[in-house]
């Protein structure tokens, strides 16, 4: 009898053991299954929404700012879709458009940018050749959150 019983105390050590490793297996794949979600989701975005004339930037889901934008007037389009940023220019001039200044540019499909302009008084209300115009401050606030998050971490959504 004395053996039974000393048999199912070695059985719970064993068993307690066990239950550790299992619950340590566990986890540790909740800790890398969590890590690989929130890698493949931008941990900065910017919303475009055309519509609207509005950017709407976000990190890790919390909206950090709303601003006036302008985008493609009337005979111009800005392209719509789900980009990574190309790449950065703190000063741009357009080659395409007589040297125009493209303040704190982010490149996301070829020529079109979301970049600063001088002409504030059209914030709001379509009025560029295509690209994401907002204020300088804003398009600088913008440049280097980009540059810190990285391109690979930055999404840019323009919608109607």
């Amino acid at each position: 009898m004395k053996n039974r019983v000393m048999a199912g105390k070695g059985q719970s050590k064993g068993f307690d053991r066990m239950k550790k490793t299992v619950l340590m297996a566990a986890v540790l794949a909740t800790t890398l299954f969590g890590a690989s979600i929130e890698s493949k989701a931008a941990a900065l975005v910017a919303n475009i929404d055309v519509s609207s004339q509005t950017m709407t930037v976000s990190k890790y889901g919390q909206v950090l700012y709303r601003w006036s934008v302008s985008t493609a007037r009337k005979g111009y389009f800005t392209p719509r879709g789900s980009y990574r940023p190309q790449w950065t220019a703190r000063m741009w001039y357009s080659r395409k458009y007589e040297m125009s200044p493209m303040p704190y540019s982010v490149f996301f499909r070829g020529g079109y940018a979301i970049h600063g302009t001088g002409a504030v008084k059209y914030l709001g209300r379509p009025a560029s050749h295509g690209c994401v115009r907002l204020h300088t401050a804003n398009a600088a606030t913008f440049y280097s959150m980009v540059r810190e998050a990285g391109y690979g971490n930055t999404r840019i959504v323009v919608t109607d």
